[in-house]
Order: C-alpha cells, then structure tokens, then sequence
C-alpha cells in the first residue's frame, strides 16, 4: 500500500445554490489534484448548503434532492474526479427511488465509481430519514476508507464498526463549532460582526475558532477517533456563515495516533493537504488494542438500556 496525499477544504456553501456551491469544489479540487492529492474531501452537504435546511418544506427539500446515482450533481462531480483523476467527496440531499430524503455524502473515484453513505443520525429536518449501513470502500491507492457524517462521528461504536470493517482513513465531513447550545460546555454562538469584520481584525475571529467553540471543542473528542481505531481522519467542516451560525472551519488531517498533520484555523476557504503514511497504520496503538478485543464481553453494547432518543430529540431539546 502507497502513501496517500490527501486534502481537506473548508468553505462556506451558499444556501441552496448548487451552481456556486459545485463551482467551489471544482476549485478545490483543480487545486488539490495541482498538489498531487489523490483524495479531496469537502464538507457535510457542501452542494446544497446545510444548516437552512431546517425551515425547508417537504416540498421544498423535494426540490432541492435528487437521486445519487444519475443525479446531475453527483455526474458533475463524477466528471471532476475522472478529468482530474482524484477522488472527490461531497455532501447533498439524496432522494432516494422510494421517494424518501437522505443526508447522503458520496465520493466519486477517478475511474467513474460512486460510493454513496447515508448519514446514520440525520437531525437537520424531519424529513429526513436515517441510513442503516456503514460505508467502507478501496480506494484506488490500496487503501480502504470509511465515511462516517458529522454526528456520525460522535458515537465512537460507528467508528469503531467502521475500522473493524478494515478502513484505513475515515472521511469525516462536518458542519459544527460555533454551535448554539444550553449547555455551557458546549461550543456556543460566535458573534455574527466578528465573522463580517474578519478582514478588519482576523485575530479575533481566529481566536474564536482556535477556542473553545471551535479547535478547542473538536480536540476533545476528535483525535481519540482516530487514535483509539488506528486510522487516518480527514475532518472537513463548513466555515462562515451557516444561516444564523458562523461554523469554524478548522480542517484538518490526524494520523492513527491522534496527531495532526494539517490544520487550518483561517476564518475563510481554505485547504490542508498532508501524505498518509502507511506504514504507521500496522503497529498504531488502536490496531493493537483492536487485536485485543474481547468481543464475547459486548453484548451489552447492543441491548437497549430505555434511555435511548433520536439524534433529533437530543439536538433540539437536551443541548
């Protein structure tokens, strides 16, 4: 297995125009694939724009979804990765053949293949519904990757599925920090002017994302996702303005022992490219502890305790 360049982008989708928001990933992708990336990942939803989504009809979210596989959004990005030859990940709205939505994000090989996941704890609107499978594939390069959704990525027994179905490097494309929440030691808003002055005084926008709502917040938990599974994590995530939240960008490339290779704190779009070394992959500490798994112990993890709620319950009524 070869080492991997891969890059991650950060960037403020446009609310429901596809058009600008496919512009921006071609540029970033003209530009990655100029760095000699093989692998772009751009964040949760970035075709049609995110955190709107949830004063949308069902008639309206109708509109804006099309099917993944024939889609024009997916052909177009499907024709990106092939004339660019590098795989492109991105985010929209999924109507699937039985008329239902999904929160899908896909990633599109050079050789013309498609992977397609469903985010598994879609929250954003309830018209949404949830996926059911995890998502693993190869990659060109010989190795294998798993795509787990922004919230996805919360539940440490989803990327532990994910590893233990053999993946190398999690794709993870968010849209979070600067969050608004009830509970103190979460994130929290960030002040709309300082993102609209951001040019007048970038420190204190920056300060901002290097927080505690922003880099502060993802160091918590983030890293030990990568470190515990013994893999490479690509974390894209929207920066900007995201309806009435301004996200905090922060992309960023760990390796399987936590660390970060590449990271951006810049209050704009932005892009970080790293090579994944796959030599740190067999002897990472997760890889080992993998290995000493008592699986016979976890039947408890599958077993509901009655304490269990929707994402969407949690989101809008416990934070």
């Amino acid at each position: 297995m070869e080492n991997l360049i891969a890059a991650s982008a950060q960037f403020e989708s446009a609310p429901g125009d596809k058009r600008a928001n496919l512009t921006k990933i071609r540029s970033f992708a003209e530009a990655a694939a100029s760095r000699g990336a093989a692998l772009l990942v751009t964040p949760e939803c970035g075709i049609t724009g995110y955190w709107f989504l949830r004063h949308l009809s069902r008639e309206e979210m109708c509109e804006l979804a099309e099917p993944i596989f024939g889609g024009p959004s997916v052909e177009e990005v499907r024709a990106m990765a092939r004339d660019l030859r590098i795989g492109i990940g991105a985010g929209l709205i999924e109507r699937g053949p039985d008329g239902r939505l999904y929160k899908a994000y896909v990633v599109a090989a050079p050789d013309g293949a498609v992977h397609r996941h469903r985010k598994l704890h879609a929250f954003v609107s309830e018209y949404l519904t949830c996926g059911d499978e995890y998502t693993v594939f190869d990659l060109p390069q010989g190795w294998r990757a798993g795509v787990l959704i922004c919230y996805d990525c919360n539940l440490i027994e989803n990327v532990r599925a994910t590893a233990l179905l053999g993946a190398d490097v999690l794709i993870a494309p968010h849209q979070t920090g600067g969050c608004r929440t009830r509970n103190p030691h979460l994130m929290g808003a960030i002040d709309r002017s300082l993102w609209d002055r951001r040019r007048e005084d970038p420190a204190a926008i920056e300060a901002e994302f290097r927080g505690d709502k922003g880099h502060g917040w993802l160091m918590r938990w983030l890293p030990s996702r990568a470190h515990d599974n013994g893999m490479f994590l690509i974390f894209s995530n929207g920066v900007g303005v995201d309806d009435d939240e301004i996200r905090t960008g922060n992309a960023m490339i760990l390796d399987p022992y936590g660390r970060i290779l590449a990271e951006t704190w810049k209050a704009d779009d932005d892009m970080v490219t790293a090579e994944l070394d796959a030599s740190l992959l067999p002897a990472s500490t997760g890889r080992m502890w993998i290995k000493a798994r008592r699986p016979e112990l976890y039947g408890l993890l599958t077993r509901r305790t009655g304490a269990e709620r929707t994402t969407r319950e949690i989101k809008f009524a416990v934070e």
